[in-house]
């Protein structure tokens, strides 16, 4: 069996820096005897004394102690624990800067990547960046050593959970709770076997809470998770295998057991029923002001004929069905198909279907079938694909002869800027793109660019 290398010891103590630049994660950069180092809650211009966390051949890592001359953009943080907890990194950064930063990327991932000149850019969308947070999976962790449950997001570039007891970018309902959660599972028999809790929340008063349990808990354990459900008006759902176990448990005076929650578009005047573990947008606000923009860009008509593609339970589908002539979406997930239908017919829109399919695949088998819906002539699309993009799709994009728009939203901007150079090569040219601050204090860009047919 080979040996493990064992890992250099860190150099010990506070070391100087002088920060010249910020990286596409939002940690500062500085060159120490010709080696690039990156730093953790340091900001451009800063001169900053660091602690060294990671040492690699090509490029150190640390975490700024001290700031010496803080930069214009520097901000108390809203969380006593930005320093520690891994759920968000730019809190030290003022929102515009955020932006900027975010804006930046996108800009040069066109550049880099696609060699592209991104001319137009669109007014960054941004909304609230406290207590914004709907969706979450919380990590769970009876540590005995300290007498204590873990109830949270994971350190700072490590696996360890952070110890802390409240987050600003969850919804308070559950942000302002971590301290009664841990405190709640500490009492449980099955304190060592509830490894993580999701939280999910719509529009109304009602959130979720659905525990994952690795052992079928005891009737006093459930009882005490019933009461303190009962107590915080949370909806209690268990979780003891894979995503189809989840079930939810009805408490006195709830209204039945379903198994939905809503949210709704009260400009387009549709609600939507989803699942507490459905992939719906984080940020209620800020997914509004992302279908208004998309809506404004698509500018249906009942002459179009729109494609929607990795739809979802049909975020993007109702409003656009609601105005265009027909609208096709399809999705990855079965289930999710299912949930697009459905709030389709409660809605009452009529001119909206949905198929399954795996987007990942070439495409070109279904033309051969003259029913498939990629035989139908598209003139419009809307493509929202994972992090990991579109490629298959934008490779065959010549499937669809009619399509004259094309509307991209992402959450990697590496992977929209992938699939932009290849849409230039198949005959279309970028109009535009901006960002849309999904996720206030976090590196994460989620941005929108439209592309059109021709030169």
């Amino acid at each position: 069996m080979a040996k493990r290398r064992r890992r250099k010891a860190l150099p010990q103590g506070l070391f100087d820096a002088q920060v010249t630049a910020l990286s596409h994660d939002g940690r500062g950069i500085a060159h120490l005897d010709g080696k690039v180092t990156f730093i953790d809650g340091a900001l451009v211009d800063e001169k900053v004394r660091f602690e060294y966390s990671f040492q690699r051949k090509q490029f150190d890592e640390g975490l700024a102690v001290e700031i010496e001359n803080p930069s214009p953009d520097r901000v108390q943080p809203p969380c006593e624990h930005a320093n520690l907890c891994g759920g968000c990194s730019l809190q030290h950064m003022n929102s515009k800067a955020q932006i900027q930063l975010k804006q930046d990327t996108l800009i040069q991932q066109f550049k880099h990547i696609a060699g592209l000149d991104l001319k137009e850019v669109f007014p960054p969308l941004s909304a609230g960046t406290t207590g914004y947070r709907r969706k979450a999976r919380l990590g769970v962790k009876h540590v005995e050593k300290k007498g204590k449950v873990l109830v949270g997001f994971r350190e700072k570039r490590n696996n360890f959970l952070a110890d802390i007891n409240a987050c600003e970018v969850l919804v308070p309902e559950v942000g302002h709770r971590l301290d009664k959660l841990a405190e709640l599972i500490i009492n449980l028999e099955a304190k060592n076997q509830i490894p993580q809790i999701e939280i999910a929340k719509g529009d109304d008063e009602v959130c979720a809470l659905v525990f994952r349990h690795l052992q079928v808990l005891s009737d006093e354990d459930l009882e005490k998770i019933k009461s303190f459900c009962r107590e915080h008006q949370f909806h209690l759902y268990l979780q003891a295998k894979g995503p189809e176990s989840v079930v939810r448990v009805a408490l006195d005076g709830d209204e039945g057991s379903e198994m939905r929650l809503y949210y709704d578009l009260p400009q387009w005047g549709l609600r939507y029923a989803f699942h507490p573990n459905d992939f719906t947008q984080v940020n209620g606000e800020m997914n509004r002001l992302m279908i208004n923009r998309v809506m404004e860009l698509m500018a249906p008509e009942s002459r179009d004929t729109i494609l929607d593609l990795f739809c979802g339970l049909g975020n993007f589908s109702l409003p656009l069905a609601k105005h265009c002539g027909t609208l096709i979406g399809v999705e990855g997930s079965e289930e999710m198909v299912r949930r697009a239908e459905e709030n389709a017919a409660t809605n009452g829109i009529d001119n909206a279907r949905f198929h399954a399919l795996n987007l990942e695949q070439d495409l070109n088998a279904l033309k051969a079938n003259s029913a498939s819906w990629v035989n139908v002539p598209f003139n419009k699309m809307l493509i929202d694909p994972p992090r990991s993009g579109a490629l298959s799709v934008v490779e065959n994009i010549h499937l669809f002869n009619k399509l004259q728009l094309l509307v991209y939203v992402s959450c990697n901007p590496a992977t929209l800027a992938r699939d932009a150079a290849v849409l230039l090569k198949k005959g279309f040219r970028l109009q535009g793109a901006g960002i849309m601050d999904m996720f206030p204090h976090t590196n994460h860009v989620e941005s929108l660019a439209v592309f059109v047919k021709g030169k």
